[in-house]
This record gives structure tokens, C-alpha cells and sequence, in this order.
């Protein structure tokens, strides 16, 4: 099945499209751009760059996706934007290309709802299956792991981890890490507990939300230091994959310091 391009769009020789893809009224596809299998531009999209998005992903209107990130130090290196699979990108949002310190790739997973506004800057790393609410927004360099939650209007500052599962409150300014399964919220996020609304809709087991409680309280109220908690935590609750995500996390340190509870 052939591409469905409709007459008003722009598709520049070189640009590559799979089948069934449908490139709709007043859009613009750059040279360099990979579109999957049944990827659908609704109207007046402009994709450029070396991006990459893949099939049965579903682009709206006024989105700009894959052009120069907003980054002084960029020269105009051949960086890329690489999306995934089954996403839904709506209106006005913005996804840049990489850049020489951040490893010339940004890169977004499958099956997310990027809802209007969303803004994902150049170098960061988003796992499957996340939600971005409207005008959720992500400085450089951040990572984002799968199923993770950014309510409307929160901002990322770049270079944060935010662990899988995690919930971002709307209107929260995240400036430190997030661990897997954490609930952050306020204007300076802090670490307001755990997102079990999540993980039970997600089908983890009583057995798997205890234990990431139960760990919990151990990690940020016991006594000693946070190593120290780490390795308790280790010992009571071996086998417990959940735990063990937020222990990896935990010890896998990037360069921001940690939300905590207040």
C-alpha cells in the first residue's frame, strides 16, 4: 500500500515513507526523515532533521518534530530524533534531535500520549508506554523510564532520572532524581510517597505494592545513613523485582542529587 499524501503537503525527495502512511493537508516531511508503516500526519505538521518515527504512530496538528535543539553549543552535527512505535503525539508538540555532548540521539520509546504542549529537548532518553500531560516539558539529557506519569505543566531540569512508574504532580518543578514507583509533587518537587494508584492499575500484585511500602519507610525514615538502608533493604526484601528497581536505580547515580520526602 502506498503513501497517502495529500496535494497542499510538502514531501522533500529523499524523505522515506512506509506503507499506508498518510501525510495530510499543509504538512512538511524534511529529506532525512524515516516514517514508518501507517504513520498518520493529521495536518500542518513539519517534521525535519534526521528523525525517525515508527509505525502506526499518530502525529496532530502544529507539531514540529526533529528540528535543531535548543542548544548554543550546537554546530550542526548530523545528530537524530528517534521515536518509537504506536505513539500519540498531539498539538504544538515539540521533540528535538541530539547533539555531540549528549550523544547525538534523542530518543523516545513506544505506545506514549503526548498530550498538547508536551516539550522533549534534545538528548533525552523516554522509556515506553509513558503519559506526558499537556505542556509537560523536559530540559536536555533527561531520562525518563517506562510508564512514567508527568502531570500538566511540570517541567524536568535537564539531566534528571525519573524512575519507572513514576508520577510527576502537575505544576511540580523537578530539579533531582525521581525513583521508580515515587509520587512527586509542589512547586520544588519533593517526595511525597509512592505511586500505588499506578501500579495497581498496571496489575502488580498486594504482595509487590507491600513490599515497595515496606521499603519505602525503610529507605528514607530508618536510621543511618542511605547506603547502610540500601544494603538492609537489600537483605529483606531479596527477590522482590520491584525493590530491586528502585535498589539499581538508587545505585546507579547521576549527576543530580535525589528528590526526597520533606
Amino acid at each position: 500500500m502506498s503513501a497517502n499524501i495529500h496535494p497542499s503537503a510538502v514531501v522533500y525527495p529523499g524523505a522515506r515513507l512506509g506503507a499506508g502512511v498518510e501525510v495530510g493537508p499543509f504538512c512538511v516531511v524534511g529529506p532525512d526523515v524515516v516514517l514508518g508503516d501507517y504513520v498518520r500526519l493529521i495536518s500542518h505538521v513539519v517534521i525535519d532533521g534526521r528523525t525517525t518515527i515508527g509505525e502506526g504512530t499518530t502525529v496532530w496538528p502544529f507539531a514540529s518534530l526533529g528540528h535543531a535543539p535548543q542548544d548554543l553549543k550546537y554546530k550542526g552535527e548530523p545528530s537524530e530524533l528517534i521515536i518509537g512505535r504506536n505513539n500519540r503525539i498531539r498539538e504544538h508538540v515539540t521533540m528535538n534531535t541530539g547533539t555531540e555532548g549528549g550523544g547525538m540521539v534523542t530518543r523516545v520509546g513506544d505506545g506514549g500520549l503526548f498530550m498538547v504542549g508536551v516539550h522533549i529537548g534534545h538528548d533525552c532518553i523516554v522509556g515506553d508506554n509513558v503519559i506526558f500531560a499537556n505542556n509537560a516539558t523536559l530540559g536536555g539529557h533527561v531520562v525518563v523510564g517506562d510508564h512514567a506519569v508527568l502531570g500538566g505543566l511540570s517541567a524536568v531540569h535537564q539531566f534528571v532520572r525519573i524512575g519507572a512508574h513514576a508520577m510527576i504532580g502537575g505544576m511540580s518543578g523537578v530539579e533531582a532524581d525521581v525513583i521508580p514507583y515515587g509520587l512527586v509533587k509542589g512547586d520544588r518537587a519533593w517526595l511525597a510517597g509512592l505511586n500505588l494508584v499506578g501500579m495497581q492499575r498496571r496489575g502488580f500484585s498486594r504482595e509487590d505494592m507491600h513490599a515497595v511500602r515496606g521499603a519505602f519507610r525503610k529507605l528514607f525514615e530508618g536510621e543511618g545513613d542511605l547506603a547502610s538502608r540500601q544494603a538492609l533493604v537489600a537483605d529483606e526484601y531479596a527477590g522482590m523485582a520491584s525493590v530491586a528497581d528502585i535498589l539499581s536505580f538508587l545505585s546507579d547515580r547521576g549527576s543530580r542529587a535525589l528528590t526526597l520526602p520533606r
